[in-house]
């Protein structure tokens, strides 16, 4: 696995090889994801919050008993070897059937319409889950969001968690805001704006928290379990796409392409490098980023963040879209509604990284449930230079507990290059400890 650069909607030539884009509107230039100030002093209390819902059930699982199509092609090609007198029946009786079913008709003038009284069918998830009544379930939950600030508007996408107001969304989808800009939140179903006010970001891990002012009585999404998701599990991806209308989000259907990607993400001057996304064919575009990714019960299992852009030759890449697990933004919302701000000091352990799972497990005969798998390790590195490798849990660093790739992340960005930290991890099934020095974190 390698780390996938991408820039941003507002660089249309071609860019480097497997560029990713992130997904705030192009109807405005894309600000550098910088290291913000810390927010008003007047942020709310957030102590008695009613914070979004988790659900721990697993997704559906996958529909495995569609009837192959070649059937329908084998049944045809069958009626044409029936003898002429059979066809011509057969054509009798359908020229009478369709005389008492055909759609009725309307004369308009020289023109006569058919038509018919029937609703259209609804498109249909695997599990058998209507995508309009889950859409029409979620959409209550869903705002979109403009920025304005230092000359820049952005639009994006966040998911309301709160009755009260506060509301999730991508780090720089409000980073236009954090010296001084304005945001403003659009509730699906409506057109009117209404006044945001930032309480806390993570440009590490591109997360952050708004609140809308003087809001009260919202219906808050609902989490689902992220960390049970599995390739081929159906997904629908919601945002505002394109920036194209406040309040009228866009609907996309796809499925879980890959788990536990490692994305490099950013603008020409600034990147950041995010660990175990989900990556999805459902189609992400500028503006959905911060929008849920739906499970097919209608549980958010993401956050839509980042899509492929064009490779090195100029071919533009196709159904590569990236959301951040759910998993790892309910880790951060502690430190997000204390009103806290991260700040990424570029320091760099050298490591690929996936959180544990049961797939892992069950993959690999994993005899532990937690810890953050090393995908892969970076030659060059001081983790390549300690003898860290491929397939290593790390279980700790220095006195702290690690439980996920996310504990990693957190911890390594608090910490400066040229640190030297203790990396405890179980290979097989001896526990190990290696000394680190961190580096500075890749450009791109």
């Amino acid at each position: 696995m390698s780390d996938t650069p991408f820039d941003t909607p507002d660089n249309d030539p071609v860019v480097s090889s497997s560029e990713v884009t992130p997904t705030e509107s192009p109807e405005a230039n894309e600000s550098v994801i910088s290291e913000p100030s810390s927010p008003a002093n007047d942020a709310p209390t957030l102590a008695s919050e009613v914070v979004a819902p988790v659900v721990t059930s697993p997704p559906p699982e996958p529909y495995r008993d569609e009837a192959p199509l070649s059937s329908q092609s084998r049944a045809t090609r069958s009626l044409w070897t029936n003898r002429l007198s059979l066809l011509l029946v057969a054509a009798l009786v359908g020229a009478l059937a369709g005389h008492y079913a055909a759609p009725s008709s309307r004369n308009t003038g020289s023109l006569s319409i058919n038509e018919v009284g029937i609703a259209p069918g609804a498109a249909i998830l695997p599990n058998g889950v209507s995508i309009p009544k889950l859409v029409q379930r979620s959409l209550p939950s869903i705002v979109s969001i403009d920025v304005k600030g230092g000359g820049q508007e952005d639009q994006g996408t966040g998911m309301i968690i709160s009755k009260r107001g506060l509301v999730v969304t991508n780090n720089h989808v409000i980073a236009a805001a954090v010296s001084g800009g304005t945001i403003t939140v659009t509730r699906s179903g409506t057109t009117k704006s209404l006044p945001a006010t930032l309480v806390g970001t993570n440009p590490v891990d591109d997360v952050a928290l708004i609140r809308i002012d003087n809001a009260s009585h919202l219906t808050p999404v609902t989490f689902g379990n992220s960390t049970a998701l599995e390739t081929g599990d159906a997904v629908v991806a919601i945002g505002n796409a394109l920036g194209l209308a406040a309040g009228t989000p866009t609907v996309t259907q796809g499925i879980v392409s890959a788990l536990g990607r490692t994305v490099t993400a950013g603008t020409n001057t600034s990147t950041e490098t995010l660990q175990n996304m989900i990556q999805t064919d459902a189609a992400i575009n500028p503006g959905n980023s911060g929008g849920p990714l739906l499970d097919s019960s209608g549980d958010v299992i993401g956050m839509n963040t980042a899509v492929a852009g064009s490779l090195s030759n100029g071919e533009s890449s196709q159904n590569i879209g990236f959301a951040i697990p759910v998993a790892t933004i309910q880790s951060l919302l502690p430190t997000l509604m204390a009103g806290e701000s991260v700040v990424n000091h570029g320091a760099f352990i050298g490591v690929e990284i996936e959180s544990n799972s049961p797939s892992l497990m069950a993959e690999y005969s994993f005899s532990l449930s937690t810890g953050a798998v090393v995908i892969s390790v970076i030659s060059g590195t001081g983790a390549a230079a300690a003898g860290i490798k491929q397939g290593d849990i790390i279980v700790g660093i220095n006195k702290t507990t690690i439980e996920s790739a996310q504990d990693v992340t957190q911890v390594i960005s608090e910490m400066h290059p040229g640190q030297q930290i203790t990396v405890h991890l179980v290979r097989g099934t001896k526990h190990l400890t290696f000394s680190v020095t961190l580096g500075h974190q890749p450009s791109s």
